[in-house]
């Protein structure tokens, strides 16, 4: 304890200013400082490196370390004492791999080395290397190193552990090294000089280094008895932040996250070891290198590689599912001859395995070729494409069907000689010549050498056929000719030749069940590949039984298969070629998700984090690097590209990925995953998350932490959804100890999600955070300490927008990855991050530091897009060049705004803000000088200008920008005329490119004068004119509705026109030709095949053949017989149907609808025959009553139908079904689903007598049932053959009997809802609990007979009994009560039924007024939803607490107590979506759509919001509305207070 004191008080002194350490001890100062650093050092030496500590010696320390652990021998604040446990790398499986790691890791060191600040440290006198010498040595071993990679090297036992010994050392020097440079950052922007290179000899330096050497001999006394809380433990429990404007979350002022203490004395020794260490092991590598590499100087042909020879021999006597595209192909070889070209090349192209030979081989032993060509040659060319061997080949095959074969054929090796001899011998001749497996051809010179003599014959459709696997082949050898993809099979295909690879014979689904069963699991992981089912199907004809199967399908054995024809050592092949960087990236895909689309930006920033991609070029040069990269892997076959410009890995593609990673990446999921097969040396993790998870997984997460080395894990990327607790629990234990992660992507829904040691990654270059919309988070303070930090993507982060105060001390952030804008506003400083790519909006405040417009000119690489707002602001022309646009070479768009209550009236202001003149978009809003910018005209390669709110007396002259592809004039006083005049400078190449052109908002303008411009938009594509109130005319205005091709003269490509609001405009008939795809007026739309009509308008129908769906407003406003040239017209929406059936002549007959919702539709005895002729394809029906009362009584009487499968009938009050067998709906043969709501009469003839207990008015055939608000008295006899339902509806059928109730229709029930409304204790319970008692005392349906998923009843004592939850345990998912007044709290016996329903879910209380507590064992249940509604007699949650699987808890209308209570729960269960409304809000918005649905669009955010919101809480809605609008149920719940 003495040395403690000691070392306190020294600190304290040290510590003190030059000034008082001049007074101490009454010495001279440099003697006192100089005799304390001796004494320290030399007390931190015997403690560091001689004698530690007795009671730490059971605790070795590793080599990255936490800083207060209390059981570590040593403090050092990033672990670096060198005699701490090297990092676990993974065993090379060849010298290949020996070879490549350790050049590329012992690349990162020299790297680093040559970082001036890095290599002043490392060569300094404290270190005392000789570190020009040993810097030599290792760049000599790094260049025999890369000498050696692809040449043959010879196994060496000796050479390959040296190496793998010289990687894990750079391994870790580079480690040192980084952290070294962290705190290099670190002291330039903290202006002090813990890391400076060389301190000298001075006072200063003497202090610092008796500093240090207290600190390090102090923490190691007090690591040993510190018992504080760690930073990240305080980090996780305060919630203070602070944003760009220096305030907190919480509204609590404070400064930034603690700066982590350097420890240069460890830092020192560490690196000063580890640089000998390796030097040590150079010498010996680089002898036998050189032994090595002087014997082998070409580089050779992975073994792997060599392909096995094919022939034209069938080798699958049947050829499965390629029907459709063997004849397409087989075409396309049989009509070359109609081309004209004397040689036509086709190639195959597809991944390995996926039937490529044969499907060649197939086409080339058809008849129909072998009739077709008169030369028949099958070449393999594999690996080897020697143009001179191939040639003699094909000529030997040319004497061989001559049967000539001892001529000329092996007596020269002339390629001359062969090729003539080819000729002459195909001169005359009608040929295909295949080429198959062709893996490389070096230049395109060697594949038309290879094709001279087959170019010049006298015969036309001649075929080469090439084979491939990679589409740089395809590249080379045809552009002319599209090539045939093979893909997977389709899957019933596969299935069928799955089975004969394992039986040699499709089987019956009824033979071997259980065998067929677990082979279609296994066949749906097989992807369809076609070399998968051959090697699987073999492994499963061995031992035909399930136990065998099942240990296949859980081990996935397949993929451990090694023969060279098997799925893995067939795709390897093609990995074997590669060269070692593109191993790398391949190999590192695995750790993405199976179907994982990525884009290009996160899959080359992910391979520069972990350096597969040296970053310490100029971004630009790194992201040419990895699109070459990237586009290497597509040539290869190893990436696909979508339409939409992802990229996707093939899923076997994936499992090869997995299996050659799988000493360094281990993908995880979290359903299926046993730590002992994921290797011990991992590097990378990646873990896919959801909540339902295998019962072990936090046992197989611990044993995997015990199993591999947390804290040097590079990579951890965690994808999918995890929002329960005790998930984030055990992820935050298994990874408390990570400290060298490059990689880390995570979500974060609570404060206390991150990471224990989450703000001492000092090694992080790619943060990647997600959180959900209901969490309450900031951005952690810690982000902005990670110095070397290069991507920060916080695309999915849905939570504020607050930032650090101090982030833009992220000096190597290239690239800030955002949705929301309003992140990179909020960057105060942003000028520190000089190397930042991409800043999407600046803001110049006027109060506030860190926001001026001198921060945007420090940023030389900025590029992208940049909008830059609140230019108001700016009161100077020097402020305004401080911003250096014209600097920013790399910038594309750029948006200039100022604001429209404070506009500037400075000419000067934007004159200063010119771009650089490549700028490809232009925006200049709220401008309010009077002249355009003198730069405008410099942009020549400008192709998008939106002006808005500008006061310029004159306009830059458009037609110079020959580049424009879209001009936007928005809100300008001023322009009467967009013409000539306003142009200006038109010449021929003037709006050349223009393709779209928008007049918004603009109260002056009159017209668009063509003149004699026609030609000049001959381009455009989209005009938008909205709220243009005095515009008459565009240049097609002037032509009549007939004189298509005038207007077709002025824009011949226009596909999209949109006129909102201009009353005065004068259109002609639309569409007035063909090409105008989608048009929108204030009368009518259409887009994508759909066409709404709201006030009657002329339409040119013979130019809509696309429209699928017609919405009409009212019937008056269309001419039914025009919709006979709809031939595609699939669906009809009528909202007004008064005069529907007035204006369906006799003569219209609609084939192709197949759907009609007809709202107010009078229905009449007429009205179904006459439908019916009209509509003979009919296979959906929805109709409503109109609003007035139709007295005369209507027998509702279908005619016969077999397309009819869905109706619905809601409010008809004069409908009636007829008492016969055989009226109704009995002659719909196909009805499938059947919906009746508020028709009073319909079913009461069926009420009385003996029609009660002997008519089925409903066919067999329907599956769905619904009925609501029908007040005759019915017996469930009526429904009795209904044994096919699987869904049925009873709410509000107040009068239903149970009588001849027959429980069989319920065996196939999904869904079943049964209950009353109630307005008072008078109003009648539903027939649920009688329906439910029947069922539990049938003995016809077995205990698992029951297949409901969904219950909804109003009686809570019906369904919790034993016989009932028992019935339901393995299948329900979601149970509803509603209405039930009577249940007080529940019993012990219902508290227990409960617990049987082990499949239950989502768990509903709606206006159970009684009821005055939950279930007391609810937190026993596995529910993700609790919804408790209009229920105040609940005041209180479960005091056991909630189910930790709950998600979703909603509480609506309730008392205020539980409303409290769930406000206490984002404390305490943050990972719950609390959701809580006020019963007032719901009751307006329920009210609201009552009211208004009819008219509003049923396509609008609003109405979707608040239907999916209504429809969410199941409230008593509309019925109407239920069943005219199909909306799913959300998995998150919409705060619907957000949109009203």
């Amino acid at each position: 304890m003495g040395l403690c004191k000691q070392l306190i008080e020294s600190l304290k002194l040290i510590e003190k200013d030059n000034a008082t350490m001049h007074a101490s001890q009454g010495m001279p100062t440099s003697a006192a400082c100089q005799l304390a650093a001796d004494d320290l050092e030399s007390s931190a030496e015997k403690s560091i490196f001689s004698t530690p500590l007795p009671s730490c010696t059971a605790h070795p320390s590793p080599r990255l370390q936490p800083f207060t652990t209390p059981t570590q021998l040593l403090p050092t604040p990033l672990g670096l004492a060198s005699n701490s446990p090297k990092p676990i790398i993974a065993p090379a499986p060849d010298m290949e791999t020996a070879l490549g790691g350790a050049n590329w890791l012992l690349g990162k060191v020299i790297s680093k080395l040559s970082d001036d600040l890095v290599a002043g440290y490392v060569a300094s006198s404290e270190l005392g290397l000789n570190f020009d010498n040993i810097k030599t040595q290792l760049n000599y071993t790094l260049g025999l190193l890369h000498a050696a990679q692809g040449r043959d090297i010879s196994y060496n036992p000796g050479l390959q552990g040296l190496l793998e010994e010289l990687s894990k050392k750079a391994d870790e020097a580079e480690d040192a090294l980084d952290e070294l440079h962290y705190f290099m950052i670190q002291d330039e922007l903290d202006g002090t000089k813990e890391a400076t290179p060389d301190l000298g000899d001075g006072l200063g330096a003497q202090a610092v280094h008796a500093l240090h050497a207290a600190r390090n001999t102090a923490g190691n006394w007090l690591s040993c008895f510190s018992c504080c809380r760690s930073q990240d433990d305080l980090l996780a429990s305060d919630n203070t932040h602070y944003t760009s404007k220096g305030k907190s979350g919480n509204g609590i002022d404070g400064g930034q996250c603690d700066k982590l203490p350097f420890d240069r004395v460890a830092v020192s020794k560490n690196i000063k070891q580890l640089i000998k260490d390796l030097h040590s092991k150079c010498s010996p590598i680089s002898d036998l290198l050189k032994i090595d590499t002087s014997s082998s100087r070409q580089p050779s042909f992975p073994v792997s590689a060599r392909r096995p020879q094919t022939s034209a021999q069938i080798t699958q006597v049947k050829l499965f599912g390629r029907d459709d595209i063997f004849e397409k192909t087989m075409n396309q070889l049989l009509n070359a001859t109609h081309n004209d070209e004397i040689l036509s090349v086709l190639p195959i192209v597809g991944p390995g395995g996926i039937g490529k030979t044969t499907f060649t081989q197939h086409l080339y032993n058809d008849k129909r070729t072998k009739e077709h060509f008169d030369i028949m040659v099958w070449i393999c060319v594999s690996t080897n494409f020697d143009v001179p061997k191939l040639t003699k080949e094909i000529h030997g095959c040319l004497l061989a069907t001559e049967n000539d074969g001892n001529k000329v054929a092996n007596e020269t090796s002339n390629l001359d000689q062969l090729q003539n001899s080819i000729t002459e011998r195909l001169k005359s001749k009608k040929f295909i010549i295949v080429l198959d497996d062709i893996w490389e051809c070096s230049s395109s010179a060697k594949w038309e050498n290879l094709l001279v003599p087959f170019k010049k014959g006298d015969t036309t459709g001649n075929i080469v056929l090439v084979t491939t696997r990679f589409p740089k082949i395809v590249d080379m050898v045809t552009k002319a000719t599209d090539p045939i993809n093979l893909r997977g099979l389709d899957p019933d295909e596969f299935w069928q030749f799955f089975q004969v690879c394992i039986f040699g014979e499709i089987q019956d689904d009824h033979d071997k069940e259980d065998l067929i069963h677990i082979g279609r699991q296994i066949a749906n992981k097989l992807k369809c590949s076609p070399l998968a089912a051959k090697t699987v199907g073999q492994l499963l004809s061995k031992k035909p039984s399930p136990e065998h199967w099942l240990e296949i399908l859980e081990n996935k054995e397949w993929l451990d298969q090694k023969h060279d024809d098997d799925i893995i050592p067939a795709l390897k092949i093609s990995y074997d070629y590669l060269p070692f960087h593109l191993k790398r990236c391949f190999s590192y895909c695995a750790l993405f998700p199976e179907d994982y689309k990525f884009d290009s930006s996160e899959i080359i920033h992910f391979w520069v984090s972990v350096g597969i991609i040296d970053s310490s070029g100029q971004d630009t040069k790194i992201q040419d690097i990895g699109s070459k990269y990237l586009d290497d892997l597509l040539d290869s076959g190893f990436l696909m590209k979508g339409d939409d410009g992802n990229y996707v890995m093939h899923d076997l593609l994936h499992d090869l990925a997995l299996v050659v990673s799988s000493k360094e990446c281990a993908y995880i999921s979290c359903s299926s995953f046993r730590a002992c097969d994921i290797a011990s040396s991992i590097r990378h993790i990646s873990i896919f998350m959801q909540n339902n998870y295998i019962d072990n997984f936090g046992e197989e997460m611990d044993k995997l932490k015990r199993r591999i080395d947390i804290r040097n894990l590079r990579s951890l990327m965690i994808f999918g959804e995890y929002n329960r607790a005790s998930l984030v629990n055990i992820l935050k234990d298994t990874f408390k100890e990570i400290k060298g992660l490059r990689v880390l992507f995570m979500s974060m829904n609570y404060i206390n999600s991150l990471p224990h040691n989450f703000s001492k990654l000092v090694h992080l270059r790619y943060l990647k955070l997600k959180s959900s919309y209901y969490s309450e988070v900031c951005l952690p303070r810690a982000v902005a300490r990670f110095y070397h930090l290069k991507f920060l993507d916080l695309q999915d982060w849905n939570n504020n927008c607050d930032l650090p105060r101090d982030i833009s001390c992220l000096v190597n952030l290239r690239h800030f990855i955002i949705s929301n804008e309003e992140f990179h506003s909020n960057v105060a400083e942003v000028g520190k991050m000089k190397l930042l790519q991409e800043l999407k909006r600046f803001h110049v405040k006027k109060e506030s530091q860190g926001f001026e417009l001198q921060e945007l000119g420090q940023l030389k690489e900025l590029g992208g897009d940049l909008c830059i707002c609140g230019l108001e602001n700016v009161r100077t022309r020097g402020e305004v060049n401080e911003a250096r646009l014209m600097a920013k070479r790399n910038l594309i768009k750029l948006a200039l705004v100022w604001s429209g209550n404070e506009p500037s009236v400075r000419d000067d202001i934007l004159d200063g803000l010119e771009p650089q003149k490549n700028l490809k978009a232009l925006s200049i809003v709220n401008h309010g000088g009077g002249i355009c910018p003198s730069w405008f005209c410099s942009l020549k390669n400008l192709e998008a200008l939106s002006l808005e709110g500008v006061s310029w007396s004159t306009f830059p002259p458009f037609g110079q920008l020959h580049h424009l592809r879209k001009l936007m004039l928005k809100n300008i006083v001023g322009i009467s005329q967009f013409g000539p005049d306003l142009i200006g400078g038109i010449t021929e190449k003037s709006f050349s490119q223009l393709k779209e052109i928008v007049f918004e908002n603009m109260p002056e303008l009159v017209e668009w004068v063509g003149g004699g411009m026609t030609h000049l938009f001959s381009r455009l594509e989209i005009i938008m004119c909205t709220n243009c109130p005095k515009l008459v005319s565009l240049p097609f205005s002037e032509c009549s509705g007939s004189s298509t091709q005038d207007n077709s003269i002025w824009f011949p490509n226009l596909n999209d026109l949109n006129i909102y609001q201009c009353q005065k405009l004068c259109l002609p008939v639309l569409p007035y030709t063909p090409m105008l795809s989608s048009f929108k007026t204030d009368c009518v739309s259409y887009s994508g095949g759909d066409l709404r009509i709201k006030m009657p308008t002329e339409l040119a129908f013979d130019n809509l053949g696309e429209v699928e769906i017609l919405r009409i407003k009212d019937a008056t406003c269309i001419s039914f017989a025009h919709l006979q040239n709809l031939h595609a017209l699939r669906r009809i929406h009528v909202e007004g149907c008064e005069m529907f059936m007035g204006r369906l002549d006799d003569d219209i007959v609609l084939q192709s609808v197949q759907s009609l919702y007809l709202s107010k539709f009078p229905f009449t005895s007429k009205s179904l025959p006459k439908l019916f002729k009209c509509f003979p394809a009919l296979s959906y029906l929805l109709v409503n009553a109109s609003d007035e009362d139709h007295e005369e009584e209507v027998v509702l009487q279908f005619p016969p139908s077999t397309s009819l499968r869905d109706v619905s009938l809601m409010g008809y009050k004069n409908l009636v079904l007829p008492v016969e067998d055989e009226g109704g709906f009995q002659g719909l043969s196909s009805l499938e689903s059947v919906s009746i709501g508020s028709c009073g009469k319909l079913l009461s003839r069926l009420s009385i007598g003996e029609a009660a207990s002997s008519i089925n008015p409903f066919p067999r055939s329907v599956k769905t049932l619904a009925l609501w608000d029908e007040p005759g008295t019915l017996s469930m006899a009526l429904l009795s053959n209904l044994t096919s339902l699987t869904t049925l509806h009873l709410a509000d059928c107040k009068n239903i009997k149970v009588d001849g109730f027959n429980p069989l229709i319920t065996s196939n029930l999904k869904d079943l809802c049964v209950y009353n409304s109630r307005e008072d204790e008078t109003e009648p319970y539903s027939i649920a609990a009688d329906l439910l008692a029947e069922v539990a005392r049938t003995k016809s349906m077995p205990a698992g007979s029951f297949q409901l998923v969904e219950l909804r009843v109003d009686s809570i004592s019906a369904v919790l009994v034993a016989p009932i939850c028992t019935r339901l345990s393995a299948t329900l998912r979601e149970l509803y009560f509603y209405n039930d007044w009577r249940v007080e709290s529940f019993t012990e016996e219902q508290d227990q039924a409960l617990q049987l329903l082990t499949s239950l879910r989502s768990l509903c209380f709606n206006s159970c007024r009684a009821l005055q507590s939950l279930p007391q064992r609810l937190p026993s249940l596995s529910l993700e939803g609790l919804l408790i509604y209009q229920s105040p007699g609940i005041r209180s949650l479960p005091k056991e607490g909630l189910p930790d699987s709950l998600q979703q808890l909603n509480i609506i209308g309730c008392c205020a107590e539980l409303y409290d209570e769930c406000q206490k729960l984002r404390g305490t269960r943050p990972d719950i979506d609390t959701y809580k409304a006020d019963f007032l809000l719901l009751h307006a918005i329920q009210a609201f759509c009552s009211q208004h649905h009819r008219s509003l669009d049923y396509g609008s955010d609003l109405f979707s919001a608040a239907i999916t919101a209504l429809l969410s809480f199941h409230t008593q809605f509309t019925h109407s509305t239920l069943h005219c609008v199909t909306v799913h149920q959300s998995k998150g719940m919409i705060n619907i207070a957000r949109f009203f």
